[in-house]
């Protein structure tokens, strides 16, 4: 039995499969497009081009991902966290998960979850229009409330109730990205507390003892937007996590708590600073993050600020020993209820995040994990 959950983050784009990814990239092979295209820009910490070991795979093929289940779990990640997307009254981005992960025959050998990615999709991931303004909204990450009654079935349906479907506690796990947009989805924080007490029943009604709801952390935001009527109108994120139940919080990646630029062994100090101060403020648990880097000019033509320089394996191991520190004093704590620590990410090279091998550093990142976490390999 594994010490870690290792849980790495999927961006499911690497593939043509899903129709409506022909909006962002024609080609017809998903993101795999804008990364073909990255060249040495110049810039300080521009490490680029890089060329992924395994090729341009399609990820939705189920052979493919065999191969990758095989070496995540061999290195000791052995959760995937899959971004999951609802827009325009429908999912997209789901041939990863549902085609790739959920069909390749070996997937039981590690677990997954997902993370509804709820944000806006707007021209970011598009590179022809990327360097124009980005606050146009192509899809509303926002929902109704009837479409979250929706969601939340064919989740519990569709996903809670398979074998491998990461729990704590004998509760399935279910992470909400954007907080903000979650609220907009019932207009006030009442009728969100609502929304979220249905699908607790819901996954109760389902067989399961319960459900562990985590909210991606983004510092301690202050929700004065909210309505004057609003119970939860000026309130700290803290003081909304209480309100709401939320079970325990993470990060996406360091940016979710520290100003994402500059020397990754400066950045990684920073970032358990901001882990150790909102622990003592939460009442609930902060699952810690490891960030491999970021540097998403891959999706620009022009430069865009914020590049992490020096995410060389060897102090990414280091990161990871801090990190494993922060949970191992967490669990004597009895703060944390698992031994789970999410990573960005398994595949995010747009966002120069990713644990897979590349001509740059091999199987680095990957060794790192296998030595630090020695989930009984």
């Amino acid at each position: 039995m594994s010490k870690y959950d290792i849980a790495a983050f999927i961006w499911p784009s690497y593939t043509g499969d899903e129709p409506r990814t022909r909006i962002f990239w024609p080609e017809g092979y998903g993101e795999w497009q804008t990364v073909k295209a990255m060249t040495d820009k110049g810039y300080k910490g521009c490490r680029w081009p890089r060329i992924p070991t395994w090729g341009y795979v399609n990820e939705a093929d189920s052979r493919v991902m065999e191969m990758q289940i095989d070496c995540a779990v061999n290195y000791g990640v052995n959760v995937f966290i899959y971004d999951w997307y609802w827009y325009d009254n429908r999912p997209f981005l789901e041939n990863c998960l549902n085609d790739g992960f959920l069909k390749a025959r070996n997937n039981t050998d590690m677990k997954f979850m997902l993370m509804w990615a709820n944000h806006d999709a707007t021209h970011l991931w598009d590179k022809r229009n990327s360097d124009r303004d980005l606050s146009t909204v192509i899809w509303s990450g926002v929902v109704t409330p009837e479409i979250f009654s929706d969601i939340c079935d064919r989740t519990i349906e569709k996903y809670f109730r398979r074998e491998n479907y990461y729990m704590i506690d004998g509760c399935p796990v279910y992470m909400i990205f954007e907080p903000d947009n979650f609220l907009r989805s019932f207009g006030t924080s009442q009728e969100c507390k609502k929304g979220i007490e249905e699908f607790r029943r819901k996954t109760v009604e389902a067989g399961f003892k319960g459900l562990h709801l985590q909210f991606v952390h983004w510092g301690n935001r202050v929700y004065n937007w909210l309505s004057d009527e609003d119970d939860c109108k000026g309130c700290t994120a803290y003081d909304l996590y209480r309100y709401l139940g939320i079970d325990s919080v993470t990060s996406y990646n360091w940016g979710c708590s520290v100003h994402f630029d500059g020397d990754y062994k400066d950045l990684t100090e920073k970032y358990a600073q901001k882990l150790e101060e909102a622990t003592e403020k939460l009442d609930i648990p902060f699952y810690p993050n490891i960030s491999v880097g970021w540097d998403n000019n891959v999706r620009f033509h022009n430069f865009i600020p914020g590049v992490v320089e020096n995410n060389t394996p060897e102090n990414f191991k280091a990161a990871c020993e801090k990190v494993k520190a922060f949970t191992d004093n967490s669990l004597n704590n009895g703060i944390m209820k698992a031994p789970f620590i999410t990573v960005n990410s398994w595949n995010e090279w747009t966002e120069t995040s990713y644990l897979q091998p590349d001509d740059l550093y091999g199987y680095g990142y990957l060794e790192a994990i296998k030595e630090i976490f020695n989930n009984d390999l």
